[in-house]
């Protein structure tokens, strides 16, 4: 009998897997992915990245709001009788009660070496922590967050000029080739799935605006890291004369001066240890990004100027 895959995943990130795993003859029947949201301005409705592509390939695919306590959802899933999942980045909690549902289990695809950063957003956490290396962990899903046994990690090292963007495409095509060694071994139970080091756990809380402030009396690294981690969305920026100035790139300066004093004419700004910030690219409160010499010409900050924490 022919086996029967279900896909679960919404972002661009899981996209080159399914992808991958279409085209490479993978039989997958079925597709889980987030319902189509409104834009925050409300006049438009835009569908998943999942669903734009499982309508390409001629997928069936589904998007309920939830499945915690949606009976339908259980119901079709237990008749559908699927032989595996493979989840990358779905956004929703596979309920408990769901998970003896498909005979070799719901697989994870997530985007760190667990068991380090656990949750929402490993790949901004890393870069911010100025981890050297990252990588996708394939976990089998349990009842808690990202803690099931782990058959198989893929390493990638960070660079210092790298930002959430790029590693998450570097990442999202390396599950993309990795993930077709593995289908074939858990189908056939030969995959060996070895529980994680609890102990070692640590959690990638979800991204939240408030962190996107620049704190000049921190480390340049630090800052650098910052940047990298929060691009491109929501970025991380300061503040100037009632305006926010988002950061796009940046590299460490060998400039020195008080905390959050402008050191330079082309947007150098002293930090903590004595070190500073050149800013590379920049993108003011509702204008478009600039390179750092064409946004001087007319800005209203200048040398000697300074930044101040809020």
């Amino acid at each position: 009998m022919a086996k029967k895959i279900i896909f679960m995943g919404t972002p661009l990130f899981a996209v080159p897997i399914l992808k991958s795993l279409y085209q490479n003859g993978f039989p997958v029947n079925l597709v889980y992915t987030q319902p189509p949201q409104k834009s925050h301005r409300g006049q438009q409705i835009n569908k998943s990245p999942i669903q734009g592509i499982s309508e390409t390939l001629n997928i069936d695919f589904r998007a309920p709001k939830t499945l915690t306590n949606n009976h339908e959802e259980y119901e079709f899933l237990k008749e559908f009788n699927a032989d595996l999942a493979i989840v990358c980045a779905y956004g929703q909690i596979i309920p408990k009660n769901f998970l003896n549902l498909i005979k070799k289990g719901f697989v994870n695809i997530h985007a760190s070496i667990l068991p380090s950063w656990r949750g929402a957003a490993p790949i901004q956490r890393s870069i911010m922590n100025l981890d050297p290396e990252t990588g996708i962990s394939i976990m089998k899903i349990n009842e808690e967050l990202d803690s099931g046994p782990v058959s198989n990690i893929y390493k990638v090292k960070i660079d210092k000029n790298q930002n959430a963007q790029d590693i998450s495409e570097k990442l999202s095509a390396l599950a993309a080739e990795k993930i077709l060694d593995n289908v074939d071994d858990i189908l056939e139970d030969k995959a060996k799935f070895i529980d994680q080091d609890h102990s070692k756990a640590t959690y990638a809380k979800k991204i939240h605006k408030e962190e996107s402030q620049i704190n000049w009396d921190e480390d340049a690294s630090k800052i650098i890291g910052k940047i990298n981690g929060l691009f491109p969305s929501p970025g991380a920026s300061f503040s100037f004369s009632g305006e926010r100035y988002k950061i796009l790139k940046a590299e460490i300066g060998n400039g020195i001066g008080q905390v959050g004093e402008i050191i330079s004419n082309q947007l150098e700004v002293a930090c903590n240890n004595n070190q500073s910030i050149k800013i590379l690219e920049i993108q003011r409160q509702g204008k478009r990004p600039q390179k750092i010499s064409e946004f001087m010409l007319g800005s209203q900050i200048k040398k000697g100027s300074k930044l101040l924490n809020v």
